[in-house]
C-alpha cells in the first residue's frame, strides 16, 4: 500500500518543534548546491595538483575542512620553531586557494537568493529550534532577514559576539522586545564558523551584503580555517564532530533535545549521515515529518525502515510534499 504524501498545512500545527535541513533545501534555493562534494568540484575543474591529491589520499578522506586544517597546523608549527618547508606552505595554500575556489564557483551570492529569504524565515520562524546540516549561508541569511522585520520573533544561535555560549538553552527564553525564538545549530559546521590558529572557534560576522567576500577573504589572510563537515564517511564525519566544542556541543546536547516533533526537510539520510539520526533517536521525539519530492514512494519505504530500525521507542512517520504551499520557499 502506498504512502500517503500531505500537503504541509495538513499537518503544520502538530510539528512545532525542531526542523532539519539537508542539502535539498539549499538545492531548492540554488541548483547549483547540488554538487554533493567540494572535493569533486576541484577535480572536475582540474583545481587538484598532484600534491594536494595525494593528501586526501593520505588521510583516507573528502573532507576539505579535515585536510586544510591538518596542513595549516604544519605550517605553523613549522613556522613556530624556525622550520623552512616550503612545500608544506605551498601545499597549504593550494588546498586553501582550491576550497576558496570551489565555494565561488558553487555558493549564490546574497542578491541572487535575497528575493527567497523573507518565504524562508517565515517557515522557519514556525519552529522552536532549525538544524541546518548545509555549509551554506542560506539559513544564516534568512536569520538575518527575519530578525531585521521586528515582528516580535528572534531568530538566536547561541553566540555572544563571536564565541558560542555552552548554556544554549537559555537563549530559547523570551524577553525584551520578542516573545518567541527560535535557536539555529549547524550539527557539520558552517562557513560563518572558523578556526584560529590555537583551536578557538569563532563566529565571522559582517554585513549580509559582502559576507561570503569577508569570509573568504579571512580564509586567504590566513587568519582562520574553515569548521564545517563537509565531507567523508559516518565515522570520519563522527571524528571530525569530536575534534570541536560546537560541534561536539550541538551533536551531543542539541540533537538529543528533541522533545516531541521533528520536521525533515531536504535531507536524503544517507548512510555518511546516519550518525545524525541516530543521535536523535536518543531524543523524546514521537513523530516525524519527512519532506517528499514527487511521489518518491522507495524514499517514503527506505526513511521508513530506517525509523523502526534507529528508534527503540515508537515514532509515528509521516511524509508531506516539499513543494506544498507555505513549506520553504514556498511559504
Amino acid at each position: 500500500m502506498p504512502f500517503e504524501i500531505h500537503p504541509w498545512t495538513e499537518i503544520s500545527d502538530r510539528f512545532t518543534d525542531t526542523l532539519l535541513l539537508g542539502n535539498g533545501a539549499s538545492i531548492a534555493v540554488d541548483k547549483r548546491f547540488r554538487y554533493q562534494s567540494l572535493k569533486q568540484h576541484a577535480i572536475d575543474n582540474g583545481l587538484f595538483s598532484v600534491d594536494v591529491e595525494s593528501l586526501f589520499d593520505f588521510f583516507h578522506t573528502d573532507d576539505f575542512e579535515l585536510v586544510l586544517r591538518i596542513v595549516w597546523q604544519a605550517t605553523n608549527v613549522n613556522k613556530a620553531l624556525d622550520i623552512d618547508d616550503q612545500k608544506t606552505e605551498q601545499a597549504y595554500k593550494h588546498v586553501r586557494d582550491c576550497l576558496i575556489a570551489a565555494v565561488r564557483d558553487i555558493h549564490p551570492e546574497h542578491g541572487l537568493v535575497s528575493d527567497q529569504l523573507p518565504a524562508i524565515a517565515k517557515y522557519m520562524k514556525g519552529f522552536n529550534k532549525v538544524v541546518s546540516l548545509n555549509y551554506d549561508l542560506i539559513v544564516y541569511w534568512a536569520m538575518m532577514y527575519g530578525n531585521e522585520l521586528k515582528n516580535r520573533h528572534m531568530f538566536k544561535d547561541c553566540f555572544l559576539g563571536s564565541e558560542f555560549d555552552d548554556d544554549w538553552s537559555r537563549f530559547s527564553d523570551s524577553y525584551g522586545n520578542h516573545d518567541h525564538c527560535s535557536l539555529v545549530f549547524y550539527p557539520h559546521g558552517n562557513l560563518i564558523l572558523a578556526r584560529d590558529k590555537i583551536e578557538n572557534e569563532r563566529k565571522i560576522s559582517s554585513g549580509a551584503d559582502g559576507l561570503l567576500e569577508s569570509i573568504l577573504n579571512k580564509w586567504e589572510r590566513g587568519s582562520y580555517v574553515p569548521l564545517f563537515v563537509s565531507e567523508g564517511t559516518e565515522q570520519q564525519k563522527q571524528k571530525s564532530i569530536q575534534s570541536g566544542a560546537y560541534l561536539h556541543t550541538v551533536y551531543r546536547e542539541v540533537l538529543t533535545s528533541v522533545q516531541d516533533s521533528l520536521v525533515v526537510f531536504g535531507w536524503g539520510v544517507g548512510e555518511h549521515d546516519l550518525h545524525i539520526l541516530k543521535r536523535v533517536a536518543k531524543s523524546n521525539v514521537s513523530r516525524i515529518a519527512f519532506s517528499v519530492f514527487g511521489d518518491d514512494q522507495a524514499y517514503c519505504n527506505r526513511v521508513s525502515q530506517l525509523v523502526r530500525d534507529e528508534f527503540h521507542q515508537p515514532c509515528e512517520v509521516v511524509f508531506f510534499d516539499a513543494e506544498s504551499p507555505e513549506c520553504w520557499i514556498n511559504a
